[in-house]
């Protein structure tokens, strides 16, 4: 066994898994390819490294499958060689496979981090619409919650429904439908979305001054492929990893 494969299996891959592991609550069939040359390696530099896994839970987000690649990733390897936690020294962009099913968004809506998220776009959606008359006009996404959100994902089309609960207790029942188009790789645009009576109604009322609606992803984010299917979610693309502080 060369002394850069020894680098590599002996110490940086259970560093990185280690790593890997403290950044997920849960995950499955974790498998983790690493590329670097041995000078490389030791100044810290990796050349790719490859991850997939299956049922892994980021942040309380659920995901049935995930496959990401990473190159030209800088860390401290100086450091982990004297026994240091593995980390991260700069930014880099990942490109990334992910695969969520039914299932795992509606167990997703769970995490304060998509539930904040949704609420913030049902306000949006509430608040262009002009529902002057809504018990949460001039509410701050802080000052509800969201309760028994519950998604179906269908052919090109999601349909969300959920009650949005002001600091006073009062509910406000939201059902929506619509489908979602992108625009560079960051901007993702409602697309004929329709306000429904309940989330099983065929048909709504059409939201034509929200069609076309764009909310930003930011712009560390660059997707290719967004595809809504029966059942699923499969997003493809390319996101910026940032170093904690």
């Amino acid at each position: 066994m060369s002394n850069q494969s020894r680098l590599i299996s002996k110490i940086l891959s259970p560093a990185i898994r280690l790593w890997l592991r403290s950044q997920l609550e849960h995950v499955d069939d974790l498998h983790l390819t690493i590329e670097a040359g041995d000078r490389q390696l030791l100044s810290g530099n990796i050349k790719q490294v490859s991850v997939s896994a299956r049922k892994a839970v980021y942040r309380g987000l659920h995901l049935s499958q995930v496959s990401l690649v990473g190159e030209q990733i800088y860390t401290n390897f100086a450091q982990v060689l004297r026994g240091k936690p593995f980390r991260l020294t700069q930014a880099f962009p990942i490109m990334g496979d992910v695969l969520l099913c039914e299932a795992d968004v509606n167990a997703s809506l769970q995490a304060p981090l998509l539930a904040q998220g949704v609420i913030e776009f049902l306000l949006t959606l509430l608040q262009a619409d002009g529902e002057q008359d809504d018990p949460l006009t001039g509410k701050t996404p802080q000052e509800i919650h969201l309760q028994d959100p519950q998604v179906v994902l269908g052919d090109g089309l999601i349909t969300l429904a959920a009650t949005l609960l002001s600091a006073s207790g009062q509910p406000t029942a939201v059902a929506i439908r619509t489908g979602f188009r992108l625009s560079d790789g960051n901007k993702l645009h409602l697309d004929r979305p329709y306000w429904l009576p309940h989330a099983k109604a065929r048909q709504g009322m059409p939201l034509r001054d929200l069609d076309g609606f764009a909310f930003d992803l930011g712009s560390e984010v660059s997707l290719q492929i967004l595809s809504l299917e029966p059942g699923q979610i499969r997003c493809q693309g390319q996101i910026m990893v940032t170093p904690e502080e």
